[in-house]
């Protein structure tokens, strides 16, 4: 089978970001994650399955089975922006390793057509797909939630063991390796433990950017949608203060660190 006839399962396509990836770039969402995280924002990435969406009365279906030539049709829309941008196509989701045949797919061709490649991941996937996937990709962005095993499973439904692993395979295949940082309060936002995860990151071979993300509600309306609780509703975005503190952290761990990204 041809690359461009591989099909996958997407719920989204985004156009024009700035924000995930250098240059503007066109991002694909994935069905599929195996974590659970409670501050997702996007609630209708995790089930793998095709679902509906209740937006106060007006049903929405959520997700589309398609194939890599389609997905790369729209894609293709920008190929000026791209050029001009140095951008491209991002795979983000849900889990875009949890597809890894598709995944793989898109990326080969998008590759073939010319097009720079990103992802968006936690590597939660076994160390073959990782290997398989990441010389195919241009950039890597991969999040690190806590250092803590415990805590990662009570916030995501998922240890962090193998995702740690697979941080420095990805860390001594590529050299384009940035560690992303949701920072959420009651979670991960104190200095010690941004702390430990910055020295983690400093120790992976050719790391030297650490991204932190702080925390937003924007997803809450899908929690409604979906018919299921927001569990942190609560929960406010950190301030400006409290972030600058947090970079201060990442700096002095010797990474060259930035709020969002």
């Amino acid at each position: 089978m041809e690359w461009s006839e591989v099909k996958g399962r997407i719920f989204d396509i985004q156009r024009f970001s700035v924000h995930d990836g250098p240059g503007i770039r066109s991002i694909v969402f994935l069905k599929g994650c195996r974590l659970r995280c409670r501050w997702c924002c996007n609630p209708e990435s995790q089930e793998y399955n095709i679902q509906t969406m209740d937006k106060d009365g007006k049903i929405e279906t959520v997700g589309r089975d398609v194939t890599v030539a389609e997905v790369l049709k729209e894609v293709e829309k920008d190929r000026v922006f791209y050029r001009r941008s140095f951008g491209g196509m991002t795979l983000s989701g849900g889990e875009t390793m949890c597809q890894p045949d598709f995944a793989e797919a898109l990326f080969r061709e998008a590759h073939e057509r010319g097009i720079n490649t990103a992802i968006e991941t936690t590597a939660c996937a076994s160390e073959e797909v990782v290997k398989r996937l990441v010389p195919h990709i241009d950039t890597v962005m991969m999040d690190i939630k806590h250092m803590d095993s415990e805590k990662h499973y009570a916030f995501t439904g998922q240890h962090n063991e193998l995702m740690l692993k697979n941080a420095r395979v990805i860390a001594e295949m590529h050299n384009d390796l940035i560690i992303r940082v949701p920072v959420v309060p009651t979670f991960n936002d104190t200095e010690e433990e941004i702390r430990a995860i910055a020295e983690f990151a400093a120790t992976l071979p050719g790391v030297t950017h650490l991204h932190l993300l702080p925390y937003h509600a924007f997803g809450t309306d899908k929690y409604r949608w979906l018919g299921r609780p927001y569990t942190m509703s609560d929960i406010e975005t950190p301030s400006n203060e409290h972030m600058n503190r947090l970079l201060a952290v990442v700096k002095a761990a010797g990474l060259n660190g930035q709020i969002g990204g």
